[in-house]
This record gives structure tokens, sequence and C-alpha cells, in this order.
């Protein structure tokens, strides 16, 4: 399935919603406006409030499928959006039927144009095509048949070809847009980064676990060794203090060796009094797409001021809902806690939910004041 811009880049999908906003808002203004000053036939009042309230309806659809926090834009939501505009297409035509002069009137031709321009970082190439196809359709033979029955100096044809322009052009544009983005992101964003974080991740860890065994080794190993130099005998307490060392070297090596990339990182970015709980080390099968958001907002959350990275809490289990013995589903749930009220949580956090709702569709997000809860589930991979 062909992701959409929002998927690849749902910061960008974020800036980019008060532009829909806008034109949806911009939209329903227009059609009021035009409904009530632009009439040059008696019509039908009640089916132009009608009109205006479809296209209320549908910019108020886009309002809330858009949301970083209901992402990815479900295909129900651009169908519904769709078919609003499509029906106020008819009723803006009945609204006016007549020998209607004036192209003032004729405001859903350029609505529906915007309609989807306003879906356009939401859903696919082809979703938009479709979309936009069907629109142009029901505006075209909408105002071909006014044309037919109330004849102007304007052939029929293309009276139905001019109020479907308009929709046709943007839905072009809107189209080439989402499907050379989808491609750009693929091509780079995607493949580029993955193994990268793969590698940085276990550079770092080794890294880590050499900077352990340095230090053992300056603080223990060494001083004993040049202990034992400057005598001649060694004694039973010499053999229980190498024994104790060897202990501690060995227990540093099984830990080193347990260790999962999520607890490193969390150790890395503060968390040291944290609490990680993976029995079984399942945090190790997300993908690196999966891996790279959550290791971004691990470090954005531990290394923020509002939060006490000893509170921190991450619980990692099976999850007991799916009978698949094939892709079984890992449940995560992250809880922090935070100086801050739920403004200010929201504040600090929101570009990250919106990026983690993308990656895990199911991530339910609590916000309360001094505390943050996330829950999502993923695929072993």
């Amino acid at each position: 399935m062909t992701r959409t811009a929002q998927q690849y880049d749902p910061l960008g999908a974020m800036g980019s919603r008060p532009l829909a906003i806008v034109l949806g808002a911009g939209g329903v203004l227009w059609a009021i406006l035009a409904s009530v000053f632009s009439r040059d036939v008696v019509g039908s009042p009640t089916l132009s409030a009608l009109t205006v309230l479809l296209v209320a309806a549908s910019g108020a659809v886009v309002f809330v499928a858009s949301s970083p926090f209901r992402a990815p834009f479900p295909r129900w939501a651009f169908v519904l959006h769709v078919a609003l505009l499509a029906a106020a297409t008819v009723t803006s035509v009945a609204a006016q039927w007549g020998p209607d002069r004036s192209a003032l009137n004729d405001f859903m031709s350029l609505l529906t144009a915007t309609g989807i321009v306003m879906a356009a970082p939401y859903r696919p190439w082809t979703d938009l095509a479709v979309g936009g196809l069907v629109l142009a359709v029901v505006a075209g033979g909408a105002w071909g048949v006014g044309a037919a029955v109330f004849p102007h100096h304007v052939p029929v044809a293309v009276a139905a070809f001019l109020a479907a322009a308009p929709t046709l052009v943007l839905t072009a544009a809107s189209a080439v847009f989402a499907w050379t983005f989808a491609g750009l992101a693929e091509r780079v964003q995607i493949r580029a980064g993955s193994y990268s974080v793969e590698r940085a991740e276990r550079d770092g860890i080794a890294a880590s676990v050499q900077q352990d065994r340095s230090t053992i080794l300056a603080r223990d190993v060494a001083p004993f060794f040049a202990e034992l130099r400057t005598r001649d005998v060694i004694t039973d307490a010499d053999r229980a203090r190498a024994r104790l060392i060897a202990d501690g070297i060995r227990r540093s090596m099984v830990a080193d060796a347990d260790r999962t990339w999520f607890e490193h990182a969390v150790a890395v970015d503060g968390g040291g009094k944290a609490v990680v709980d993976d029995p079984d080390g399942l945090i190790a099968t997300l993908d690196a797409d999966q891996r790279t958001v959550l290791r971004t907002f691990l470090r954005a959350a531990l290394r923020a001021p509002v939060v006490d990275p000893a509170g921190f809490r991450a619980t990692i289990r099976p999850a007991r809902d799916d009978g698949s013995d094939e892709r079984r589903r890992v449940s995560v749930a992250i809880d922090l806690v935070a100086a801050a009220s739920d403004v200010g949580i929201h504040r600090t956090f929101d570009p990250y939910f919106a990026v983690l709702r993308v990656t895990f569709p199911d991530l339910d997000v609590a916000v309360r004041p001094s505390a943050l809860a996330l829950r999502f589930s993923y695929d072993q991979h």
C-alpha cells in the first residue's frame, strides 16, 4: 500500500494542517457570502443553507481526521469528505436552479478543487486522483444539466468542462505532489537512515561496554596488580580479593550481554535509575524505522527539563490478543513523571506524539498534570 506524505513526514503534515483549516473555513465563508449576496435567481434558500452545511461538514471531517493524534488520515474520512462535497455540488446547482448567468454563483466548482488540495498531504495519489475525478464528473454533470435545461450562449459541453476544469487541474497538481513526495521519501529518507541507526546503536553499546570495562580495570585490577608486585608472598586475602574482582568483571560482562539497545539508550540519556521491564528482550524486535522514532522520543523525554529520569518506567510484554504464531504483537507501556501541567506537557511533546502516532497507529497518550503515559503495540520483526 502506498504511504502518504503524512506517514513519511508527520511533522511536515502537522505544519501544513493550518492551511487545510484556512481553506475549509474560507470555503464555508465564501459559500455563505455567495449564497446570500450573489443570487440572480429566486432558487431555494433551504437548499442554499443545506449546501453551506455540507461544505462545513466536509471541512469538519478534514479538520478532525487530519489531527496528528488521529493519524494516519483514514480512507473512510476521505471518502466521506468527497461524498459531502459531491452532495454540496448537486444541492448548489439545485439551489440556483434557473437561468443562472452569474459565474459568482458557481462557487462549488472551486471548492471541490480546494477540497482535494486540503487532503493532499494525507492520502496517496491514487485516492486523490479517484476522488478528484469523481468530483469533476459530478460538477460537470450537474452544471451540464443546468446548461441544457436553461441554454445560454455557451454550449453544454463547454459549460460542463468549465465547471469540472478547476477540480481536474488542482487534482492533477495534488496527485503529482503526493506521488513525487512519496517516491522521493521512499528512495531517500527511509533507506538512508536505517543502516546508520542500527550501526550507531551497536557502536554506542560497544563503546559503553568498553568504557565500563576500562573503568573496572583502572579502578580495581590495575591497583591490585600494582600491590602484588611489591609483595614477596601472595596471601589468602589476596586470593579472596582476586576472586571478588573476577566476580565483578563476570557480572559486568553478563549484564552487558543481556543489555538491549533500549536499556542502553535510557541509561545514556540520564535514566540511570529508570526501570526497564523487558525480561524477554522483546524491544529488540522493533524494525529500524520504529527504533529510530522511539529512540528520538526517549532522548527528548529524558533530557527535557520537566521530566524526572528517575521516574521513567517501561514495560514490554507479548500482546495476548493476537492468536497468530507467525507475527505476534508486542505491547509497550511507558510512564514518565513530568513537573509540568498537561498543557506544558503537550507543548513540549506534541511534535513527538505526532511522529509516534504515525509509526504506531494504536498509540494511546494519557496526559495528566505531572504524569505522561504512552501505550502502543507493534508486530515483531
